[in-house]
Protein backbone atom coordinates (compact mmCIF):
# COMPACT_ATOMS: atom_id res chain seq x y z
CA UNK A 1 0.00 0.00 0.00
CA UNK A 2 3.25 2.23 0.64
CA UNK A 3 3.72 2.40 -3.44
CA UNK A 4 0.75 3.65 -4.60
CA UNK A 5 0.60 6.27 -1.24
CA UNK A 6 4.04 7.88 -2.40
CA UNK A 7 3.14 7.90 -6.44
CA UNK A 8 0.13 9.63 -5.28
CA UNK A 9 1.62 12.12 -3.34
CA UNK A 10 3.60 13.97 -6.09
CA UNK A 11 0.70 13.71 -8.32
CA UNK A 12 -1.52 15.70 -5.58
CA UNK A 13 1.48 18.41 -4.73
CA UNK A 14 1.99 19.16 -8.45
CA UNK A 15 -1.71 19.32 -8.73
CA UNK A 16 -2.03 21.80 -5.88
CA UNK A 17 0.77 23.84 -7.48
CA UNK A 18 -1.01 24.17 -10.31
CA UNK A 19 -4.10 25.04 -8.43
CA UNK A 20 -2.58 27.67 -6.36
CA UNK A 21 -1.58 30.14 -9.61
CA UNK A 22 -1.58 33.44 -8.12
CA UNK A 23 -3.63 34.90 -10.99
CA UNK A 24 -6.14 32.19 -10.95
CA UNK A 25 -8.99 34.80 -10.17
CA UNK A 26 -7.61 37.52 -12.42
CA UNK A 27 -7.46 34.92 -15.19
CA UNK A 28 -11.10 34.19 -14.67
CA UNK A 29 -11.85 37.41 -14.66
CA UNK A 30 -10.62 37.69 -18.24
CA UNK A 31 -12.32 35.06 -19.14
CA UNK A 32 -15.48 35.36 -17.96
CA UNK A 33 -15.47 38.96 -19.65
CA UNK A 34 -15.00 36.88 -23.10
CA UNK A 35 -17.82 34.43 -21.91
CA UNK A 36 -20.13 37.24 -21.69
CA UNK A 37 -19.19 38.86 -24.77
CA UNK A 38 -20.16 35.68 -26.18
CA UNK A 39 -22.97 34.77 -24.54
CA UNK A 40 -24.61 38.10 -24.56
CA UNK A 41 -24.94 38.15 -28.31
CA UNK A 42 -27.70 35.55 -27.78
CA UNK A 43 -30.16 37.73 -26.75
CA UNK A 44 -29.25 41.36 -27.02
CA UNK A 45 -30.64 41.19 -30.69
CA UNK A 46 -34.06 40.12 -29.35
CA UNK A 47 -35.08 44.12 -28.98
CA UNK A 48 -33.39 44.79 -32.09
CA UNK A 49 -35.96 42.58 -34.13
CA UNK A 50 -37.76 45.12 -35.41
CA UNK A 51 -35.25 48.16 -36.71
CA UNK A 52 -33.11 45.36 -37.94
CA UNK A 53 -36.06 44.24 -40.09
CA UNK A 54 -36.66 47.72 -40.94
CA UNK A 55 -32.80 49.16 -41.47
CA UNK A 56 -32.21 45.79 -44.07
CA UNK A 57 -35.62 46.52 -45.71
CA UNK A 58 -35.75 42.39 -45.49
CA UNK A 59 -38.05 39.80 -44.34
CA UNK A 60 -38.92 38.94 -40.74
CA UNK A 61 -37.82 35.44 -42.03
CA UNK A 62 -34.32 37.15 -43.17
CA UNK A 63 -34.17 38.42 -39.81
CA UNK A 64 -35.12 35.53 -38.09
CA UNK A 65 -31.70 33.96 -39.13
CA UNK A 66 -29.67 36.97 -37.07
CA UNK A 67 -30.94 35.48 -34.18
CA UNK A 68 -30.91 31.35 -34.58
CA UNK A 69 -28.03 31.14 -37.07
CA UNK A 70 -25.92 32.56 -34.47
CA UNK A 71 -27.60 30.02 -32.02
CA UNK A 72 -27.02 27.08 -34.59
CA UNK A 73 -23.66 27.20 -35.36
CA UNK A 74 -22.45 28.29 -31.33
CA UNK A 75 -24.46 25.08 -30.33
CA UNK A 76 -22.44 22.94 -33.77
CA UNK A 77 -19.11 24.16 -32.61
CA UNK A 78 -18.88 24.05 -28.48
CA UNK A 79 -18.05 20.67 -27.89
CA UNK A 80 -15.49 20.61 -30.35
CA UNK A 81 -13.99 24.31 -29.09
CA UNK A 82 -14.14 22.27 -25.58
CA UNK A 83 -11.77 19.34 -27.11
CA UNK A 84 -9.56 21.81 -29.16
CA UNK A 85 -8.93 23.81 -25.50
CA UNK A 86 -8.36 20.87 -23.80
CA UNK A 87 -5.86 19.18 -26.28
CA UNK A 88 -4.15 22.17 -27.41
CA UNK A 89 -4.50 24.71 -24.59
CA UNK A 90 -7.44 27.28 -23.47
CA UNK A 91 -4.58 30.67 -24.48
CA UNK A 92 -4.61 29.14 -27.84
CA UNK A 93 -8.19 28.50 -28.32
CA UNK A 94 -9.88 31.84 -26.67
CA UNK A 95 -7.00 33.95 -28.73
CA UNK A 96 -8.08 32.08 -32.32
CA UNK A 97 -11.93 32.45 -30.85
CA UNK A 98 -11.77 35.94 -30.06
CA UNK A 99 -9.63 37.18 -33.44
CA UNK A 100 -12.45 35.10 -35.20
CA UNK A 101 -14.84 37.22 -33.09
CA UNK A 102 -13.84 40.38 -32.95
CA UNK A 103 -13.77 40.21 -37.24
CA UNK A 104 -17.17 38.86 -37.50
CA UNK A 105 -19.18 41.07 -35.25
CA UNK A 106 -17.17 44.19 -37.44
CA UNK A 107 -18.64 42.36 -40.43
CA UNK A 108 -22.01 42.24 -39.16
CA UNK A 109 -22.11 45.42 -37.94
CA UNK A 110 -20.59 46.84 -40.97
CA UNK A 111 -22.78 44.15 -43.62
CA UNK A 112 -24.64 46.34 -46.39
CA UNK A 113 -27.16 43.84 -46.69
CA UNK A 114 -29.30 41.59 -45.19
CA UNK A 115 -27.83 38.59 -46.51
CA UNK A 116 -23.85 39.58 -45.52
CA UNK A 117 -25.36 40.07 -42.20
CA UNK A 118 -26.62 36.53 -41.69
CA UNK A 119 -23.49 35.10 -42.94
CA UNK A 120 -21.26 36.75 -40.76
CA UNK A 121 -23.36 35.96 -37.83
CA UNK A 122 -23.11 32.69 -38.63
CA UNK A 123 -19.65 32.98 -38.40
CA UNK A 124 -20.18 34.97 -35.47
CA UNK A 125 -21.58 31.99 -33.56
CA UNK A 126 -18.68 29.69 -34.83
CA UNK A 127 -16.41 31.46 -33.00
CA UNK A 128 -18.25 32.06 -29.61
CA UNK A 129 -18.52 28.15 -29.53
CA UNK A 130 -14.71 28.19 -29.83
CA UNK A 131 -14.60 30.57 -26.89
CA UNK A 132 -17.13 29.75 -24.09
CA UNK A 133 -16.29 26.49 -23.17
CA UNK A 134 -12.86 27.68 -22.58
CA UNK A 135 -14.59 28.84 -19.11
CA UNK A 136 -15.53 25.68 -17.38
CA UNK A 137 -12.09 24.38 -18.99
CA UNK A 138 -10.08 27.14 -17.04
CA UNK A 139 -11.90 26.61 -13.92
CA UNK A 140 -11.56 22.83 -14.10
CA UNK A 141 -7.98 23.37 -14.09
CA UNK A 142 -7.54 25.97 -11.89
CA UNK A 143 -9.49 25.88 -8.70
CA UNK A 144 -10.64 22.76 -6.68
CA UNK A 145 -13.03 22.39 -3.31
CA UNK A 146 -14.87 25.32 -2.62
CA UNK A 147 -12.82 27.64 -4.42
CA UNK A 148 -14.01 25.95 -7.40
CA UNK A 149 -17.85 26.06 -6.21
CA UNK A 150 -17.18 29.98 -5.99
CA UNK A 151 -15.58 29.89 -9.34
CA UNK A 152 -18.77 28.13 -11.14
CA UNK A 153 -20.79 30.56 -8.80
CA UNK A 154 -19.39 33.40 -10.87
CA UNK A 155 -19.86 31.50 -14.00
CA UNK A 156 -23.09 30.48 -13.39
CA UNK A 157 -23.60 34.70 -12.76
CA UNK A 158 -21.91 35.44 -15.99
CA UNK A 159 -24.32 33.12 -18.04
CA UNK A 160 -27.83 34.15 -16.59
CA UNK A 161 -26.64 38.00 -16.41
CA UNK A 162 -25.64 37.75 -20.14
CA UNK A 163 -28.92 36.03 -20.94
CA UNK A 164 -30.90 38.51 -18.92
CA UNK A 165 -29.48 42.00 -19.47
CA UNK A 166 -29.06 41.45 -23.66
CA UNK A 167 -32.02 42.70 -23.92
CA UNK A 168 -31.57 45.85 -21.57
CA UNK A 169 -28.29 46.54 -22.83
CA UNK A 170 -29.87 45.58 -26.46
CA UNK A 171 -32.27 48.38 -25.64
CA UNK A 172 -30.20 51.38 -24.28
CA UNK A 173 -27.38 51.17 -27.15
CA UNK A 174 -30.44 51.45 -29.88
CA UNK A 175 -32.08 54.43 -27.75
CA UNK A 176 -28.30 56.52 -27.89
CA UNK A 177 -27.37 55.49 -31.25
CA UNK A 178 -31.32 55.64 -33.05
CA UNK A 179 -33.65 53.42 -34.68
CA UNK A 180 -32.26 53.64 -38.23
CA UNK A 181 -28.74 51.82 -37.58
CA UNK A 182 -28.55 52.13 -33.68
CA UNK A 183 -28.62 47.94 -34.43
CA UNK A 184 -25.58 47.93 -35.85
CA UNK A 185 -23.37 49.52 -32.77
CA UNK A 186 -24.44 45.81 -31.00
CA UNK A 187 -22.02 44.25 -32.55
CA UNK A 188 -19.70 46.93 -33.66
CA UNK A 189 -18.97 47.58 -29.58
CA UNK A 190 -17.76 44.07 -29.42
CA UNK A 191 -14.57 45.45 -31.09
CA UNK A 192 -12.60 47.39 -28.68
CA UNK A 193 -14.22 45.42 -25.70
CA UNK A 194 -12.09 42.01 -27.67
CA UNK A 195 -9.26 43.79 -28.53
CA UNK A 196 -8.40 44.88 -24.99
CA UNK A 197 -9.65 41.20 -23.80
CA UNK A 198 -7.10 39.40 -26.46
CA UNK A 199 -4.50 41.44 -24.50
CA UNK A 200 -5.24 40.55 -21.21
CA UNK A 201 -5.68 36.87 -22.20
CA UNK A 202 -2.28 37.02 -24.41
CA UNK A 203 -0.57 38.37 -20.77
CA UNK A 204 -2.69 36.18 -17.89
CA UNK A 205 -3.81 32.45 -19.11
CA UNK A 206 -1.13 30.14 -19.04
CA UNK A 207 0.16 28.40 -21.95
CA UNK A 208 -0.12 24.89 -22.21
CA UNK A 209 2.60 22.70 -20.71
CA UNK A 210 5.57 22.10 -23.10
CA UNK A 211 5.28 18.06 -24.51
CA UNK A 212 1.43 18.70 -24.46
CA UNK A 213 1.37 17.80 -28.16
CA UNK A 214 3.05 15.07 -28.50
CA UNK A 215 0.28 13.27 -25.89
CA UNK A 216 -1.55 10.46 -27.76
CA UNK A 217 -4.11 12.11 -25.50
CA UNK A 218 -4.26 15.37 -27.13
CA UNK A 219 -4.64 13.65 -30.65
CA UNK A 220 -8.56 14.90 -32.00
CA UNK A 221 -11.29 12.98 -32.77
CA UNK A 222 -12.09 14.60 -35.62
CA UNK A 223 -14.77 11.78 -36.82
CA UNK A 224 -16.41 12.39 -33.50
CA UNK A 225 -16.89 15.74 -33.98
CA UNK A 226 -18.46 15.44 -37.51
CA UNK A 227 -20.80 12.81 -36.13
CA UNK A 228 -22.07 15.05 -33.29
CA UNK A 229 -22.09 18.28 -35.24
CA UNK A 230 -24.72 15.95 -37.46
CA UNK A 231 -26.20 15.33 -34.59
CA UNK A 232 -26.89 18.56 -33.46
CA UNK A 233 -27.34 20.10 -37.05
CA UNK A 234 -30.22 17.39 -37.65
CA UNK A 235 -31.58 18.75 -34.17
CA UNK A 236 -31.17 22.87 -34.20
CA UNK A 237 -31.57 23.14 -37.88
CA UNK A 238 -35.46 22.05 -38.06
CA UNK A 239 -36.04 24.30 -35.05
CA UNK A 240 -34.78 27.49 -36.00
CA UNK A 241 -36.31 27.11 -39.40
CA UNK A 242 -39.02 26.26 -37.67
CA UNK A 243 -39.18 29.71 -36.08
CA UNK A 244 -39.36 31.15 -39.87
CA UNK A 245 -42.48 28.99 -40.39
CA UNK A 246 -40.97 26.22 -42.45
CA UNK A 247 -42.12 23.02 -41.69
CA UNK A 248 -39.96 20.91 -44.17
CA UNK A 249 -36.61 20.79 -42.28
CA UNK A 250 -38.29 18.57 -39.26
CA UNK A 251 -37.49 15.77 -41.57
CA UNK A 252 -33.97 16.18 -40.75
CA UNK A 253 -34.90 15.20 -36.92
CA UNK A 254 -35.02 11.26 -38.36
CA UNK A 255 -30.90 11.72 -38.48
CA UNK A 256 -31.54 12.54 -34.97
CA UNK A 257 -31.12 9.19 -33.38
CA UNK A 258 -29.35 7.29 -36.50
CA UNK A 259 -25.97 9.91 -35.99
CA UNK A 260 -26.33 9.47 -32.05
CA UNK A 261 -26.04 5.69 -32.39
CA UNK A 262 -23.15 6.42 -35.07
CA UNK A 263 -21.42 8.69 -32.43
CA UNK A 264 -21.85 6.42 -29.35
CA UNK A 265 -20.89 3.29 -31.13
CA UNK A 266 -17.27 5.14 -32.02
CA UNK A 267 -16.25 6.99 -29.14
CA UNK A 268 -16.69 3.48 -27.71
CA UNK A 269 -14.74 2.17 -30.03
CA UNK A 270 -12.21 4.85 -29.59
CA UNK A 271 -12.13 4.26 -25.94
CA UNK A 272 -11.77 0.02 -26.53
CA UNK A 273 -8.60 0.29 -28.73
CA UNK A 274 -7.13 3.16 -26.33
CA UNK A 275 -7.47 6.16 -28.60
CA UNK A 276 -8.38 9.13 -27.04
CA UNK A 277 -12.33 10.04 -27.61
CA UNK A 278 -14.04 13.22 -28.43
CA UNK A 279 -16.02 12.59 -24.87
CA UNK A 280 -15.20 9.78 -22.79
CA UNK A 281 -18.84 8.69 -22.94
CA UNK A 282 -18.09 5.79 -20.29
CA UNK A 283 -16.17 8.39 -17.33
CA UNK A 284 -19.17 10.79 -17.83
CA UNK A 285 -21.47 8.61 -17.03
CA UNK A 286 -19.70 7.37 -13.77
CA UNK A 287 -19.16 10.92 -13.02
CA UNK A 288 -22.34 11.49 -10.43
CA UNK A 289 -25.19 13.52 -11.40
CA UNK A 290 -23.64 14.69 -15.16
CA UNK A 291 -26.20 13.13 -17.30
CA UNK A 292 -29.02 14.14 -14.75
CA UNK A 293 -27.32 17.99 -14.95
CA UNK A 294 -27.10 18.36 -18.19
CA UNK A 295 -31.17 17.41 -18.52
CA UNK A 296 -31.83 20.26 -15.61
CA UNK A 297 -29.48 22.60 -17.87
CA UNK A 298 -30.84 22.31 -21.24
CA UNK A 299 -34.34 22.01 -19.88
CA UNK A 300 -34.11 25.08 -18.11
CA UNK A 301 -32.63 27.34 -20.68
CA UNK A 302 -36.15 25.59 -22.92
CA UNK A 303 -38.43 27.04 -20.72
CA UNK A 304 -36.46 30.42 -19.33
CA UNK A 305 -34.81 31.62 -22.54
CA UNK A 306 -38.67 31.70 -24.52
CA UNK A 307 -39.71 33.53 -21.47
CA UNK A 308 -37.90 36.67 -22.40
CA UNK A 309 -38.05 36.55 -26.18
CA UNK A 310 -41.74 36.51 -25.60
CA UNK A 311 -42.48 38.85 -22.94
CA UNK A 312 -40.11 41.14 -25.20
CA UNK A 313 -42.00 40.72 -28.88
CA UNK A 314 -45.20 40.83 -26.51
CA UNK A 315 -44.20 44.30 -24.88
CA UNK A 316 -43.07 45.80 -28.84
CA UNK A 317 -44.96 44.31 -30.98
CA UNK A 318 -48.74 44.04 -28.88
CA UNK A 319 -48.03 46.77 -26.72
CA UNK A 320 -46.12 49.49 -28.77
CA UNK A 321 -43.06 49.58 -26.36
CA UNK A 322 -39.80 51.10 -27.83
CA UNK A 323 -36.76 48.55 -27.43
CA UNK A 324 -35.60 50.74 -24.65
CA UNK A 325 -38.85 50.17 -22.63
CA UNK A 326 -38.80 46.88 -23.22
CA UNK A 327 -35.36 45.89 -22.07
CA UNK A 328 -36.09 48.31 -19.00
CA UNK A 329 -38.85 46.20 -18.04
CA UNK A 330 -37.04 42.87 -18.37
CA UNK A 331 -34.54 44.92 -15.80
CA UNK A 332 -35.68 42.87 -12.77
CA UNK A 333 -35.00 39.41 -14.51
CA UNK A 334 -31.64 40.48 -14.76
CA UNK A 335 -30.94 42.13 -10.98
CA UNK A 336 -32.76 38.70 -9.55
CA UNK A 337 -30.11 36.43 -11.52
CA UNK A 338 -27.14 39.16 -10.66
CA UNK A 339 -27.95 38.70 -7.14
CA UNK A 340 -28.79 35.20 -6.73
CA UNK A 341 -26.76 33.51 -9.00
CA UNK A 342 -23.17 33.88 -6.67
CA UNK A 343 -25.03 33.35 -3.85
CA UNK A 344 -26.54 30.05 -4.59
CA UNK A 345 -22.86 29.61 -5.94
CA UNK A 346 -21.62 30.01 -2.54
CA UNK A 347 -24.17 27.48 -0.86
CA UNK A 348 -23.90 25.39 -2.97
CA UNK A 349 -20.77 23.48 -1.36
CA UNK A 350 -23.15 23.02 1.47
CA UNK A 351 -26.92 22.47 0.73
CA UNK A 352 -26.02 20.51 -2.31
CA UNK A 353 -28.89 19.87 -4.96
CA UNK A 354 -31.44 21.01 -2.43
CA UNK A 355 -30.84 24.68 -4.25
CA UNK A 356 -31.66 23.47 -7.21
CA UNK A 357 -34.54 22.34 -6.58
CA UNK A 358 -35.64 25.46 -4.12
CA UNK A 359 -34.82 27.86 -7.13
CA UNK A 360 -36.63 26.10 -9.53
CA UNK A 361 -39.63 26.33 -7.41
CA UNK A 362 -39.01 30.36 -7.07
CA UNK A 363 -38.88 30.89 -10.34
CA UNK A 364 -41.81 29.10 -11.42
CA UNK A 365 -43.78 30.79 -9.10
CA UNK A 366 -42.62 34.23 -10.93
CA UNK A 367 -43.50 32.81 -14.35
CA UNK A 368 -47.04 31.92 -12.76
CA UNK A 369 -47.77 35.12 -11.13
CA UNK A 370 -47.05 37.21 -14.45
CA UNK A 371 -49.07 34.25 -16.53
CA UNK A 372 -52.42 34.57 -13.95
CA UNK A 373 -51.48 38.42 -13.50
CA UNK A 374 -51.11 39.69 -16.73
CA UNK A 375 -54.20 39.60 -18.49
CA UNK A 376 -55.75 41.53 -15.84
CA UNK A 377 -53.48 44.27 -15.48
CA UNK A 378 -53.13 47.86 -17.01
CA UNK A 379 -50.48 49.01 -16.80
CA UNK A 380 -48.62 45.91 -17.03
CA UNK A 381 -45.49 47.13 -15.23
CA UNK A 382 -47.01 46.80 -11.49
CA UNK A 383 -47.44 43.25 -12.06
CA UNK A 384 -44.29 42.62 -14.24
CA UNK A 385 -41.46 44.05 -12.19
CA UNK A 386 -42.46 41.76 -9.16
CA UNK A 387 -42.90 38.72 -10.98
CA UNK A 388 -39.82 38.81 -12.84
CA UNK A 389 -38.05 39.75 -9.85
CA UNK A 390 -38.67 36.82 -8.45
CA UNK A 391 -38.46 34.90 -11.77
CA UNK A 392 -34.85 36.26 -11.52
CA UNK A 393 -33.90 35.19 -7.93
CA UNK A 394 -34.93 31.59 -8.80
CA UNK A 395 -33.39 31.70 -12.57
CA UNK A 396 -29.95 33.11 -11.31
CA UNK A 397 -29.93 30.47 -8.51
CA UNK A 398 -30.44 27.55 -11.69
CA UNK A 399 -27.11 28.07 -13.28
CA UNK A 400 -24.78 28.05 -11.03
CA UNK A 401 -25.53 25.36 -8.90
CA UNK A 402 -26.09 22.89 -11.29
CA UNK A 403 -23.34 24.09 -13.26
CA UNK A 404 -20.99 23.11 -10.15
CA UNK A 405 -22.58 19.63 -9.26
CA UNK A 406 -22.75 18.79 -12.95
CA UNK A 407 -18.77 19.50 -13.66
CA UNK A 408 -17.11 19.28 -10.17
CA UNK A 409 -15.79 15.79 -10.66
CA UNK A 410 -14.90 16.32 -14.18
CA UNK A 411 -11.08 16.04 -14.80
CA UNK A 412 -9.36 19.14 -16.29
CA UNK A 413 -7.95 16.89 -19.05
CA UNK A 414 -11.90 16.54 -19.94
CA UNK A 415 -12.94 19.97 -18.45
CA UNK A 416 -13.24 21.73 -22.17
CA UNK A 417 -15.00 18.87 -23.74
CA UNK A 418 -17.57 17.84 -20.74
CA UNK A 419 -18.13 22.03 -20.12
CA UNK A 420 -18.76 22.09 -24.30
CA UNK A 421 -21.43 19.17 -23.88
CA UNK A 422 -23.10 21.08 -20.74
CA UNK A 423 -23.47 24.10 -23.06
CA UNK A 424 -24.36 22.41 -26.23
CA UNK A 425 -27.61 21.15 -24.38
CA UNK A 426 -28.14 25.13 -23.07
CA UNK A 427 -28.21 25.61 -26.51
CA UNK A 428 -30.17 23.09 -27.87
CA UNK A 429 -32.78 24.12 -24.94
CA UNK A 430 -32.64 28.28 -26.01
CA UNK A 431 -33.32 27.15 -29.76
CA UNK A 432 -35.80 24.62 -28.97
CA UNK A 433 -37.80 27.14 -26.01
CA UNK A 434 -37.39 30.06 -28.53
CA UNK A 435 -39.14 28.11 -31.01
CA UNK A 436 -42.04 26.40 -28.84
CA UNK A 437 -42.86 29.64 -26.73
CA UNK A 438 -42.86 31.54 -30.45
CA UNK A 439 -45.19 29.34 -32.18
CA UNK A 440 -47.74 29.22 -29.15
CA UNK A 441 -47.70 32.91 -28.87
CA UNK A 442 -48.08 33.04 -32.82
CA UNK A 443 -51.03 30.47 -32.90
CA UNK A 444 -52.75 31.48 -30.05
CA UNK A 445 -52.43 35.40 -31.38
CA UNK A 446 -54.18 34.29 -34.38
CA UNK A 447 -56.86 32.94 -32.48
CA UNK A 448 -57.31 34.71 -29.42
CA UNK A 449 -55.90 38.27 -28.21
CA UNK A 450 -52.64 39.10 -27.53
CA UNK A 451 -52.59 38.74 -23.74
CA UNK A 452 -53.94 35.21 -24.13
CA UNK A 453 -51.22 34.09 -26.43
CA UNK A 454 -48.85 35.68 -23.59
CA UNK A 455 -50.62 33.56 -21.29
CA UNK A 456 -50.44 30.48 -23.23
CA UNK A 457 -46.60 30.85 -24.08
CA UNK A 458 -45.75 30.82 -19.82
CA UNK A 459 -47.77 28.35 -19.07
CA UNK A 460 -45.95 26.67 -21.80
CA UNK A 461 -42.87 27.37 -20.16
CA UNK A 462 -43.75 26.22 -16.78
CA UNK A 463 -45.15 22.67 -17.91
CA UNK A 464 -40.83 22.63 -19.36
CA UNK A 465 -39.85 24.53 -15.69
CA UNK A 466 -41.80 21.17 -14.30
CA UNK A 467 -40.06 18.68 -16.33
CA UNK A 468 -36.50 20.47 -15.04
CA UNK A 469 -37.79 20.61 -11.57
CA UNK A 470 -38.38 16.68 -11.60
CA UNK A 471 -35.09 16.00 -12.84
CA UNK A 472 -33.77 17.57 -10.18
CA UNK A 473 -35.73 16.14 -7.71
CA UNK A 474 -34.22 12.49 -9.25
CA UNK A 475 -31.26 13.58 -8.66
CA UNK A 476 -31.75 14.70 -5.20
CA UNK A 477 -33.54 11.43 -4.54
CA UNK A 478 -30.21 9.74 -5.77
CA UNK A 479 -27.62 12.34 -4.23
CA UNK A 480 -29.51 11.48 -0.19
CA UNK A 481 -29.85 7.86 -1.55
CA UNK A 482 -25.80 7.68 -1.93
CA UNK A 483 -25.37 9.82 0.98
CA UNK A 484 -27.24 7.09 3.55
CA UNK A 485 -25.27 3.99 1.78
CA UNK A 486 -21.89 5.87 2.58
CA UNK A 487 -23.28 6.90 5.88
CA UNK A 488 -21.57 10.33 5.55
CA UNK A 489 -22.97 13.00 3.91
CA UNK A 490 -22.29 14.23 0.06
CA UNK A 491 -20.85 17.55 -1.04
CA UNK A 492 -19.66 19.12 -3.58
CA UNK A 493 -16.18 19.72 -1.81
CA UNK A 494 -15.95 16.30 -0.87
CA UNK A 495 -15.17 15.49 -4.24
Amino acid sequence: MATPASDAGPARDAEQEEVADPRRWRILGVSLVVGFMSLLDVSIVNVAIPSMQEGLSTSAGTIQWVVSGYALTFGLTLVAGGRLGDAFGRRRLMLIGLAGFIVSSAAVGLAPNAALVVLARLAQGATAGLLTPQNSGLIQQLFRGRERARAFGMFGFTVSSASALGPVLGGLIIAAAGEDDGWRWLFLINVPIGLVAMVAVARLVPRREPGAARDPANRIDVPGALLLGATVLCLLYPVVRLEGGERLPLVLLAGVPLFTWAFVAWERHLTRTGHAPLLDLALLRELPGYVNGLAVGALYFTGFTGVLLVVSVHLQGDLGYTPLMAGLLLMPFAVGSAVAAPVAGRLVSDVGRRITVIALVVMMTGVAALALLAPHADPLWPVAVPALLVAGLGGGAVISPNLTLTLTDVPPRMGGAAGGALQTGQRIGSAIGAALLMTVYELTRDSASSTTALTAALVTALVVLSVALAMSLLSLRQERRQSRSTGAATTPSDA
